[in-house]
């Protein structure tokens, strides 16, 4: 049964120019990399268990690497899903105003965005630099844990990177709304 103006078919990305098929190109690796990662991790977790259940023998440090690889993999997506425009979205308060407005408000939005993942990406950075000169090692297999924290750094870079591409992307539908209204 379809409902009036809902379609079946998968919403298609927008089309995008040459720095929009880069920015895609690139988080879509950097998803595919987090989703790797992802299932390394499940397989250590399965070993893991399997391990203690059976063996009395888990992976050393399973925890520590699965709060490692969890950071990783799920900041890669974040830029994905921000090319996407696949992100949480509320329309109750916005669902009466104009197309143009629409654009406007999700412009200031996606800038927003860019504005916290360049905070983060630098804090993240400024953290890693610290853990490095702390020398600060994990508990159970004494790695340093700078390493896992720098790797964090790129994701947030390609997120801001996708939020600046969006905003100018809606400012660019808002004003040519305006023109041909």
């Amino acid at each position: 049964m379809h409902e009036p103006g809902v379609s079946d078919e998968p919403a298609m990305p927008p089309a995008r120019g040459a720095i929009g098929q880069g920015l895609y190109v690139l988080s879509k690796g950097f998803a595919i990399g987090g989703g790797l990662i992802f299932v390394a991790l499940v397989l250590i977790s399965l070993v893991s268990i399997v391990g203690r259940k059976l063996m009395s023998m888990p992976v050393p440090g399973d925890i520590e690497i699965m709060q490692m690889g969890t950071a990783i993999a799920s900041s890669a997506m974040l830029a994905y899903c921000e090319m996407m425009r696949h992100h949480l979205r509320v329309d109750f308060f916005t669902a009466k105003l104009s197309s143009q407005n629409k654009d406007r408000l999700d412009a200031l939005s996606h800038l927003l965005l860019a504005v916290v993942a360049i905070v983060i990406a630098w804090r993240t950075g400024a953290a890693a630099v610290s853990l490095k000169e702390a020398g600060e090692m994990s508990m159970m297999l004494s790695w340093p844990v700078w390493p896992a924290v720098a790797m964090l750094v790129p994701s947030f870079l390609l997120l801001a990177a996708a939020g600046l591409y969006n905003t100018a992307l809606h400012w660019q539908l808002s004003a040519h709304q305006e023109k041909t209204a």
